[in-house]
């Protein structure tokens, strides 16, 4: 038995099983049965002994969630914030940047409701160069960095609509060179890629590659660039004194999706992010070989691109759409249709994208390939 195998056996044995095959892990993960556990089990405390109570109770394992976090993102010292996800955490931070510096770069292929909310908040966006590829291209982007900075430079490590990785550890060194805060939005990265890179600020969700509860995420900062944010709803004269991390996240909260979130990172901490890191990329290989030839589809990434994402792009006018409906009735298998909206500045057509966790075989990637087949078919007109 490979290492792969025993990492696959143990990530499948501790979920329940799947209705199907899940291809779906860049959108919604499986949680364990510990998760689940976990998160009802503070509910139950909720009922028994009072929601606040139970909340007071939980603090350590939130704090080890915290710890968790920080330590994926290579930011030990970071003041760590939960939120309700990636966008949410976005809206925290933008929203309480400085009123007067509010000009930040990003790339042609940022995710479009980040989009949105940079617009939201006063933004000027400036679009870093890419290559061919969509990939950062490092010395021009140098360059126009230098010659022109901007208060920060915010990098989507994985996009929503591709799998190609981006250079995050090089480009965390040239803007520490330049001294530009990097902001990463590492939602589709966390667990995926190394993303211990040492950013100003990191922010996640909890569903994707570490498989916890929908609903919950985490913004991790520095804490010299923390003490320099301004919440939007900062504590009244009249409250108690509280941190600016405290601010951004006061209010109501899941403290059930958030102790299921920690448990699913202590999970992942467990089987050994870099063994998780390396099988994911393996998969994408495979995934890439099994699909190379199926007609009536082009693969977007290149065959050894370190990623579990596959994306599949219709050659001869196959709707992604239909299809990816057709594959979930007919045949239960679920996968992602990406819509241009997800990537408004880069992505001209919808795609169908495929995302397999560790304990996907190379016999069900082949079963997909069957079934890609047999859905453009039935689908086209």
């Amino acid at each position: 038995m490979t290492d792969s195998d025993s990492l696959a056996d143990r990530w499948r044995a501790a979920r329940p099983p799947m209705a199907g095959l899940h291809l779906d892990s860049a959108a919604c993960s499986r949680q364990s049965l510990a998760v689940i556990d976990a998160t009802a089990r503070h509910a139950r405390n909720e009922a028994e002994l009072g929601g606040y109570v139970a909340a007071e109770a939980a603090a350590p394992v939130l704090d080890a969630g915290r710890v968790a976090f920080a330590a994926l993102s290579g930011m030990p010292d970071a003041e760590v914030v939960y939120a309700t996800g990636s966008l949410n955490a976005l809206d925290l931070l933008l929203g309480s940047w400085p009123a007067d510096r509010r000009t930040l770069a990003c790339l042609p292929g940022e995710y479009g409701p980040n989009l949105a909310m940079m617009a939201a908040h006063g933004f000027d966006r400036r679009l870093l160069p890419t290559r061919d590829d969509d990939r950062l291209a490092l010395d021009d982007a140098a360059f126009a960095l230098e010659s022109d900075p901007p208060d920060l430079v915010h990098l989507t490590a994985v996009a929503s609509h591709s799998g190609v990785v981006q250079p995050l550890s090089m480009i965390a060194k040239l803007c520490a060179e330049l001294g530009l805060p990097l902001v990463v939005d590492a939602a589709q990265a966390l667990g995926q890629v190394d993303c211990a890179v040492g950013a100003d600020v990191t922010y996640s969700s909890s569903r994707k590659w570490i498989a916890g509860p929908r609903g919950v995420g985490f913004l991790a900062v520095r804490r010299g660039l923390m003490e320099r944010l301004r919440p939007r709803l900062p504590a009244p004269e009249w409250a108690p004194e509280m941190t600016v991390a405290r601010q951004l996240e006061f209010g109501e909260a899941n403290i059930a999706a958030r102790v299921g979130f920690s448990v699913a990172l202590g999970e992942h901490l467990a089987y050994g992010p870099q063994a998780v890191r390396a099988r994911l990329a393996e998969l994408g290989g495979i995934s890439r070989a099994v699909l190379a030839d199926v007609p009536g589809w082009a693969v977007v990434e290149e065959a050894e691109e370190p990623s579990a994402i596959t994306t599949l792009a219709p050659a001869d006018g196959a709707d992604p759409q239909a299809v990816r409906s057709w594959l979930l009735a007919e045949r239960r298998i679920l996968t992602t249709f990406v819509g241009a909206q997800r990537a408004p500045l880069e992505l001209t057509a919808p795609v169908l994208r495929i995302s397999p966790h560790v304990d996907t075989t190379a016999e069900d990637l082949e079963t997909f390939a069957e079934a890609l087949i047999a859905a453009t078919a039935a689908t086209s007109p």
